[in-house]
């Protein structure tokens, strides 16, 4: 199991970054102080599990998990009890309340699902059914989202490229990406989202696919596309 921190108090990423170290069955494998690029990072990269503080610059905690297409589990941490009730309607593991013990920490951990669990679960199963589908004019067209080689944004409408059609959802790729999430087709151009299964070659701020397809990666998520899929 792997997970992020965010949190903009050097002292509380520390005191979280020690707890994960002495419990060492869960993988750190970055922190945080900007909400605006841990949200970059997270269109790209998926983790198992967020520490999220709710007080943070430019965003808060609440309208930040609020914004997400794909939603890790997410234990929230802060040293305000008032938003407790909120973060628990949005589906939280658990809520921290600052200063906390590792007892409290461990607590927490405790009510995380593992990878493992929600692979046997049936609303995982269920996220990962390949058939779905769509709307076009009067009729209803089944495709399998594992095929798809890519999606473009066009407005309120997505364009979805198939290896033999290209369909256009009345649906934006927002919703499409909560269609897709358990697929993790990364994002990399504020307008497109691709299947890195399907792409044959990544040259300069292209991605070349394996219909002949040239996407652009846009700068804003090039750093983490290129880190996750050219290790």
């Amino acid at each position: 199991m792997n997970c992020i921190i965010i949190e903009d108090q050097a002292p509380a990423q520390r005191i979280l970054k020690k707890y994960l170290e002495d419990l060492g069955t869960i993988e750190l494998i970055a922190v945080f102080s900007d909400p605006i690029e841990a949200r970059n990072f997270l269109s790209t990269t998926p983790i198992d599990l967020l520490f999220l503080d709710i007080n943070l610059p430019k965003i808060s905690g609440i309208s930040f998990l609020k914004s997400l297409s794909f939603k890790p589990q997410v234990i929230l941490t802060t040293a305000y009890t008032e938003y407790a009730l909120e973060g628990y309607e949005l589906d939280v593991v658990d809520y921290l309340l600052k200063p906390f013990s590792f007892e409290r920490f461990l607590k927490a951990v405790d009510k995380v699902q593992k990878p493992s669990e929600k692979q046997e679960s049936p609303e995982n199963s269920e996220a990962l059914k390949s058939d779905h589908f769509i709307k076009i004019g009067y009729d209803y067209v089944k495709i399998d989202l594992s095929e798809i080689l890519y999606l473009e944004a066009d407005g309120d409408y997505c364009h979805i490229q198939l290896p033999d059609a290209r369909h256009t959802s009345s649906e934006p790729l927002k919703k499409w990406l909560e269609h897709l999430e358990g697929y993790h087709y990364p994002r990399i151009h504020k307008s497109f989202v691709v299947n890195p299964n399907k792409i044959q070659k990544i040259s300069g701020n292209m991605v070349y696919l394996e219909n002949g397809a040239e996407l652009p990666i846009g700068r804003a998520y090039k750093e983490d596309f290129l880190t996750k899929y050219l290790k």
